[in-house]
């Protein structure tokens, strides 16, 4: 599937990541479906948001492209290479390239480090600056994400939640990473750091031409970084569109769900609200047909009949859905 012009950094094809459950002594093992058949790409310097509620397999999808979790089948393509095919040391040495800021700026930090033992681990790791260039390398990380040398000594509980998370973006960027997936990066924080957060993003990416995975359920955050938009529902992808088209002309039932969920700023401005029916089904046992279709209010009975393909609707745009 040709989902833009230009190479692809990543290419994720079929991709399923399921996991063996069992609840209780005497339960049989069921299969539950957390990545279902993806298929997307990325072009080097492109960030794709990756949108849908919780439970919709967004995160265990951004871990499996990275191999954080194995991949149950499919392929994940990264700069022309099959990453699901390189042993653990190798894996090691490609994660060079890809880096992750996790949802929780305090748990994913050590909190027996400093930021200097922090940051420079990863340069130890892979070589990258070793005797008087160390530090000075360290610090020029935290100028790039707005901390200084005086916060080198000191340890995470010492900081806001805003800067732990500026200490995990500067701990992706050390290793000079060509794609970082950023998983719920402000959804742990005060509405007024979120956008400062999301502003040191936007900086970034036109300091360094970042390729950003970009996790969320914020539609703002969406809005405000994008470029293209995956919307993802129990495992499987509804919609793909640049961010502008998606936004202005959505094609599926789902996307148009989240997006009337949207605060609109004007107070005199309306915006009709698409009711989604009850809770998303478990991944354990997801709907026949389309997984949507329980709660779509647009759904007929052969959508319980018929799994809809991934299919192209305008230059760029796809969406899984049989109904026009």
């Amino acid at each position: 599937m040709n989902q833009g012009a230009g190479d692809n950094l990543l290419e994720v094809t079929d991709l399923r990541t399921h996991f063996s459950v069992k609840r209780g002594a005497w339960s049989r093992r069921r299969t539950l479906k957390a990545v279902d058949g993806v298929s997307f790409a990325m072009r080097a310097g492109e960030v794709v948001a990756l949108v849908g509620e919780s439970g919709s397999g967004k995160s265990s999808l951004g871990r499996s492209i990275l191999r954080l979790i194995e991949p149950t089948s499919g392929s994940v393509r990264f700069d022309g290479q099959e990453l699901t095919e390189l042993s653990a040391r190798e894996m090691r040495q490609r994660r060079k390239d890809m880096q992750i800021i996790f949802q929780d700026p305090y748990a994913s930090l050590n909190p027996r480090m400093t930021v200097a033992a922090i940051l420079g681990q990863a340069l130890d790791i892979h070589r990258l600056a070793a005797g008087a260039a160390r530090e000075p390398r360290i610090v020029q990380l935290l100028h790039q994400v707005g901390l200084s040398a005086e916060h080198l000594q000191r340890y995470p509980h010492e900081f806001s939640g805003g800067q732990r998370q500026r200490i995990g973006i500067a701990r992706a960027l050390s290793v000079m990473p060509r794609l970082i997936v950023a998983d719920e990066p402000v959804s742990a924080l005060d509405v007024s750091i979120q956008a400062q957060v999301i502003e040191l993003l936007q900086a970034l990416r036109r300091e360094l031409g970042l390729t950003l995975l970009l996790i969320t359920h914020d539609l703002g955050v969406v809005e405000s970084l994008a470029d293209r938009v995956v919307v993802m529902y129990l495992g499987r992808l509804m919609e793909i569109a640049p961010r502008r088209e998606l936004f202005r002309n959505p094609r599926h039932p789902y996307t148009r769900a989240l997006l009337s969920a949207i605060p609109v700023a004007n107070p005199d401005a309306r915006r009709r609200r698409v009711l989604l029916k009850g809770d998303m089904p478990s991944a354990l046992d997801p709907p026949s047909g389309c997984v949507f279709r329980t709660r779509c209010p647009e759904a007929r009975g052969e959508c319980a009949n018929v799994v809809p393909p991934l299919e192209q609707v305008a230059p760029l745009h796809f969406k899984a859905c049989i109904r026009s």
